[in-house]
């Protein structure tokens, strides 16, 4: 974390500008960008910031970058949006633009080069210095750059602003020891760093002791937790803990690896009743050749057999994945293959990705490379099946009776049908009729399934019970506040849980492994 002197040079500096500085922070990416995110408002905040409100379109005195570098233009993205900027900033003395994040790690003095106009690059490893950069580009009147190669200090010391006021991320490790050809999250993210378990469980008791009910425990290989430590049932032990706190209703996580998940971590899925029955498995491809082209360290019949052991273990587990299509060098024959695990596994629901290229991965120079219009193919044929797949399995909540956990902003749609809209326990959404009492975001319903859609349920009957809860207080104490409503941010990923199934993208995100 920046020292106080930093911190109090960032106020200063925003005192001498005359009143209050205005902030806007752009995420683009995977759960880890977004959770950074939180981070680099509440340190903005910390320094005296106050956000921008909502639509203000730019029209901010410091707009922060947040990137990723997983996607084949994500360079062009962020150029074109700088380029916008540029004669909005020439126009207004004294605005500030950063770039931080995974693309900014990975180009560095590039980022200047082709847009001067930006004053503050910094990377993955050094968020925290955010105020103190933005005070001295100032100061000194020209561009800072400055990219850490290892963590300075682990996120989660840092100030947090965070986005709802009944879910939370927790961060449990960052960096990745995977070597997999499609990602360069290891190159810009460093080997895995895990936090002490005291401090994560000290984080979730903070939080919980503020309103939250339901927590996601992060990382970028979220169940190779403990290989840091030297403890190979850290995990498991960690979801035990969870349980053992007061209050706590929800704990899920993102993104777990194969490679890793073990029969302990099963076992305290299934016998800790606030870890939900919910899983996220990345298959990436059903093709033992394609796998080990992408250098994945299991093959299918382990993935099956996982999926196989979760399945007896906790019945109603609703089950989600990644794959990627059109990998080079896939065959008709490979896809199949992805085909085959798909009708087996029968997932929930599915993010599914055409491959496209990432600079600076070994999988962007392999031979093989498939035509556009074979993966486009390949990629309705797999839509089209899970799309089948997960209307099939919805299905089979209808008549069930599940509690749900109403959620903010899930239900586009809410206003006019006269529904609110939440998570069930399984992370599945539900629109649920709007009951004769008030309910809040993070209090809980009883209702019963009556129709099922591939992407949601809905449950048109009366609600059979209401559970106010302190997470509805603590939102509801945060709306109360006189502030502006907060602007959002430009998620890759939805704020907690799994998001709707099937986006059309190209390629996974980075915490997809």
């Amino acid at each position: 974390m920046s020292s106080s002197s930093d911190r109090t040079g960032a106020v200063d500096a925003v005192d001498a500008v005359g009143g209050t500085r205005t902030y806007e922070v752009r995420t683009y990416g995977c759960q880890m960008n977004v959770h950074d995110s939180e981070r680099l408002s509440g340190l903005l905040e910390d320094a005296g910031y106050v956000r921008a409100p909502e639509g203000s379109g730019g029209d901010a005195d410091v707009v922060v970058f947040n990137t990723c570098a997983v996607r084949e233009n994500a360079d062009n993205k962020l150029y074109g949006n700088l380029g916008h900027l540029a004669p909005m900033k020439a126009a207004r003395p004294g605005m500030q633009i950063a770039v931080g994040g995974c693309l900014a790690q990975k180009d560095r003095d590039t980022i200047v080069k082709r847009a001067p106009w930006v004053d503050v690059v910094f990377g993955t490893h050094n968020i925290g210095k955010l105020p103190v950069l933005l005070e001295r580009a100032r100061v000194q009147e020209e561009a800072q750059v400055e990219i850490a190669e290892s963590l300075e200090a682990f996120p989660s010391t840092l100030p947090t602003r965070r986005e709802s006021a009944y879910a939370a991320w927790v961060s449990i490790s960052v960096g990745c020891n995977n070597t997999c050809t499609f990602c360069i999250v290891p190159a810009l993210r460093g080997k895995e760093e895990d936090r002490r378990p005291g401090d994560i469980l000290a984080e979730i008791e903070a939080l919980v002791a503020e309103g939250v009910s339901e927590i996601t425990l992060l990382g970028q290989n979220v169940n190779a937790y403990g290989s840091d430590l030297g403890d190979r049932e850290a995990f498991s032990k960690l979801l035990r803990a969870c349980g053992d706190i007061e209050g706590l209703e929800r704990v899920r996580f993102t993104s777990p690896h194969p490679r890793d998940f073990t029969d302990d971590v099963i076992a305290a899925m299934a016998e800790t009743p606030n870890v939900m029955p919910q899983l996220h498995m990345p298959l990436q491809s059903g093709s033992d050749t394609v796998l080990k082209a992408m250098r994945r360290s299991y093959r299918q019949d382990r993935f099956l057999g996982i999926i196989e052991k979760v399945r007896a273990a906790i019945p109603h587990a609703a089950i989600s994945t990644d794959i990627i299509v059109g990998f080079p060098g896939e065959t008709e024959e490979d896809f199949e293959q992805t085909m085959h695990v798909v009708r087996e596994a029968r997932f929930a629901s599915a993010f599914t990705f055409q491959y496209s290229k990432r600079p600076g991965t070994p999988a962007a120079t392999m031979e093989g490379q498939i035509p556009k219009a074979v993966v486009q193919a390949r990629y309705e044929r797999l839509v089209a099946l899970q799309e089948e797949i997960s209307w099939d399995e919805n299905k089979k909540q209808v008549g069930r009776t599940l509690e749900v956990m109403v959620a903010e902003g899930e239900g586009r749609k809410d206003g006019e049908t006269h529904r609110l809209s939440g998570r069930a326990p399984d992370n599945r959404l539900v629109h649920f009729t709007k009951p004769d009492v008030e309910v809040r975001p993070g209090d809980v319903v009883t209702v019963e399934i009556t129709y099922a859609a591939p992407h949601h349920l809905l449950a048109e009957g009366p609600t059979t019970a209401v559970r106010r809860t302190r997470a509805g207080d603590a939102w509801e104490k945060r709306t109360a506040a006189p502030a502006a409503k907060p602007a959002g941010v430009l998620l890759g990923l939805p704020k907690i849980g799994v998001p709707a199934p099937l986006p059309v993208a190209d390629a996974p995100a980075c915490g997809s492994h």
